[in-house]
């Protein structure tokens, strides 16, 4: 077997592990649906809509995701806006209910975060959950990744693969100084704008402007008028007459990690723009500047706010350190799935993996081995290649609020219709499935 055949096997395999299957789902609706209730006991709360966002909308999370939610308060049909005073005070008011609650714990309130969080785990899988409050910028971002990722079902699998790896390096926490989620999403959409032939278009060719901007007046409106701006968008997008990529997973995971293996050399003059689709010099664009941070990664729906900014300098040279040694192990020659499992998962998921011990190194220098445990509650591989997608939910499951506002079915389709020629089994599975899931219920 080829270097490339045994690296795209083990992708597979890595991604049957940290695909969510229906219990995770479930688990997290379980979340919500208890958060509502919580929310509907505080007085000054009662009759806001709590809604999921990030990845779990967007479907780029792995089974142990965080879970990020946001609660609206109602402003009759328009769009709501509270101060930043206001958020702090009513999140403190939620944090003294559902202190109230068992198997709710590690309270950390952040109050003066430019968006004030809540932070809290529940007892269920130990999953982290994120509440603000009228996040309409984070509900509208996921929706967005949610229609990308449509375009190419390898878009998907590259995130929750560069999400696994980030992981297993250490270089997914904005609280030390390294990447946050979002901002690997975006590094995905970069890669696939750049590679050749891109895979992806500028995202300012899916969405003219900035998004922000738009998120006013009557709700239903802005988000109906940007639904059906990006469909029409990508529908164009998807019917051009240009030249098909049909790069393997392997190959593009190669040619990312050696994309940005030199980022830190990069960062100071380059900055990078998924709106435009190229790499931008900093000192050329003005809404940039002053430019004081180690790296410049533009939220292409939140011009010019900079989703890479609490990245440190110090942690950019790790961050870059860590592209660079993937990169040189997997161009390696008669390279095995073990080195492979090691450079690219952590142990939370090689413990779901089967086969002998396995050599985990740390940045610390130390070395582990670890023979791979099947927990009672989780599925073991081979039965997750034939579960059923966790996208299915009754109705009776559902939140009162589908993720994706009503807008007319030939555009919904138009954005949701997946690209044939690369679906791989599951991917074809949970397309189809999520497409039953995020079909529109008008219950305005």
């Amino acid at each position: 077997m080829s270097d490339h055949s045994i690296l795209e096997h083990t992708l597979k395999e890595i991604l049957t592990v940290i695909n969510p299957l229906r219990e995770d789902w479930d688990i997290r609706m379980g979340i919500i649906n208890e958060l509502r209730s919580v929310v509907q006991s505080v007085e000054s709360l009662r009759g806001a809509i709590v809604e999921p966002f990030g990845s779990f909308v967007s479907n780029l999370f792995t089974r142990w995701g965080d879970l990020d939610i946001s609660i609206e308060l109602l402003n009759g049909s328009h769009i709501s806006s509270l101060g930043k005073t206001r958020k702090q005070t009513l999140l403190g008011e939620l944090q003294k209910a559902l202190r109230k609650r068992a198997g709710l714990h590690s309270f950390h309130f952040i109050r003066n975060a430019r968006v004030p969080i809540l932070k809290f785990e529940s007892s269920r899988q130990n999953i982290s959950c994120d509440i603000s409050m009228d996040n309409m910028s984070g509900l509208m971002k996921s929706r967005l990744l949610f229609w990308i990722n449509a375009i190419d079902d390898r878009f998907r699998n590259m995130v929750l693969l560069v999400k696994e790896w980030a992981k297993a390096h250490d270089v997914n926490n904005p609280k030390t100084g390294s990447f946050n989620s979002y901002s690997l999403s975006l590094l995905v959409i970069f890669h696939f704008q750049t590679c050749v032939p891109p895979i992806l278009p500028p995202l300012r060719d899916i969405y003219q402007g900035n998004l922000i901007d738009d998120l006013k007046g009557v709700r239903a409106t802005a988000e109906r008028n940007i639904a059906e701006t990006c469909a029409a968008n990508i529908a164009r997008f998807r019917s051009e007459n240009r030249t098909i990529n049909q790069s393997s997973l392997s190959k593009l995971f190669v040619s990312f990690v050696a994309k940005f293996s030199d980022l830190h050399l990069k960062a100071p003059e380059l900055g990078i723009c998924p709106y435009t689709g190229r790499w931008e010099h900093i000192a050329s664009i003005t809404r940039w500047l002053p430019n004081n941070h180690a790296i410049f990664i533009e939220d292409p729906f939140e011009q010019p706010e900079n989703s890479a900014r609490a990245v440190s300098l110090m942690q950019l040279e790790r961050i870059s350190v860590a592209f660079m040694v993937t990169h040189n192990k997997l161009i390696t020659p008669n390279q095995n799935r073990y080195s492979v499992l090691t450079t690219l998962t952590g142990q939370q998921t090689l413990q779901f993996i089967e086969g002998p011990p396995v050599s985990y190194p740390n940045y610390n220098g130390q070395r582990y081995r670890n023979r791979p445990l099947v927990h009672q509650a989780m599925h073991s591989p081979a039965r997750v290649q034939h579960h059923q997608s966790p996208f299915v939910m009754s109705e009776s499951s559902r939140p009162n609020r589908l993720f994706v506002q009503p807008v007319q079915q030939s555009v919904q389709q138009s954005v949701q219709q997946p690209g044939q020629q690369y679906q791989s089994r599951i991917g074809r599975q949970q397309h189809s499935q999520a497409k039953r899931l995020w079909k529109p219920k008008n219950d305005r």
